[in-house]
């Protein structure tokens, strides 16, 4: 997590559950995404996939993890456990349901923001679902984009992906959203997200990774939304280590 409830220390005990530093970013990690999967955690600590595969299993044994395969062509998803949540002192989140439905954009989600870590070692990503967290503690949008206006804020708000968010000395002042695009949206809908990245100033700008046969549907909403300059489109596969598997 980006910083809530953080602890300084090498261990941390809640409730009788004693977890390591190391564990500790684990589970807010994946607090934060909402799933991650070994190939991911692999991409984002530099390590081994059998390593990561040890990491994950080792706090699903503790029940602060929950395993989930739902796709046979796909990595295991694991998420976070209200144990775990305890564990970590997390608050304000709560635990990822997978569906079938959501696992592949879920496992994607994950190797995009352990790559984004590595590109980008000066800023911070977050998932949707801590952003979810930090902007209702802000009592304010910080990185999402407004698609209705007049109505309470968080009423008709589109939320990103991902979020680079930047650090203190990185020179940069405003967070970057990050979509990850892997279907073709209503034609509709895709025009109305753009347009409303298009007018979002809370944000410098929004990077979206497609996949390649969604690529030309989304540059003519860019298009039509007048957002070329907002939005940069790019193809998933152009991001280091989206290959782990």
């Amino acid at each position: 997590m980006s910083g809530h409830n953080r602890s300084n220390g090498s261990t941390s005990s809640v409730q009788g559950t004693v977890i390591t530093a190391e564990q500790r970013k684990l589970l807010r990690w994946t607090a934060s995404l909402g799933a991650v999967t070994a190939p991911a955690l692999a991409l984002r600590l530099d390590v081994s996939l059998a390593s990561a595969r040890g990491r994950l299993a080792a706090a699903q044994g503790r029940g602060l993890l929950a395993r989930t395969e739902l796709l046979a062509d796909q990595p295991a998803l694991f998420t976070i456990t209200r144990a775990g949540l305890r564990a970590c002192d997390v608050c304000g989140i709560e635990p990822c349901r997978v569906s079938s439905s959501s696992a592949h954009h879920l496992v994607v989600c994950a190797l995009v923001a352990a790559a984004l870590e590595r590109c980008y070692p000066d800023h911070t990503v977050i998932g949707e679902r801590e952003l979810r967290l930090v902007e209702r503690e802000h009592g304010a949008p910080i990185a999402s984009a407004r698609l209705r206006w007049g109505a309470e804020w968080e009423a008709d708000l589109h939320r990103p992906d991902l979020v680079l968010l930047p650090s203190a000395g990185s020179g940069d002042t405003s967070p970057v959203a990050v979509e990850v695009e892997l279907t073709v949206k209503a034609p509709r809908r895709l025009l109305a997200i753009c347009r409303a990245w298009a007018r979002c100033r809370t944000v410098a700008g929004v990077l979206y990774l497609v996949e390649l046969d969604v690529e030309r549907a989304l540059l003519r909403a860019v298009r039509a939304a007048h957002a070329s300059e907002r939005i940069a489109v790019v193809p998933l596969s152009a991001l280091p280590g989206l290959d782990a598997s």
